[in-house]
């Protein structure tokens, strides 16, 4: 689940660069067309699916930090 979430971050952080170089992920990779309400904030948007993915994953409880 770790490994997976790490990808989705990965994947957000690819958009977000992207999108402040006139690279739109979505539409030219991927060729899904976003509307613009979505496409402004899909980025982050995937970067906090994975960082709820991660938190998520067994393991990540105080009490397996501890020991």
């Amino acid at each position: 689940m770790k490994i997976l979430g790490m990808i989705i971050i990965a994947f957000g952080l690819v958009d977000l660069i992207g999108s402040h170089m006139e690279f739109d992920l979505w539409g030219s990779y991927i060729g899904v067309q976003l509307p613009e309400q979505l496409w402004q904030f899909s980025s982050y948007i995937e970067i906090a699916i994975g960082y709820l993915v991660i938190k998520l994953a067994p393991g990540n409880t105080e009490e397996a930090v501890e020991s």
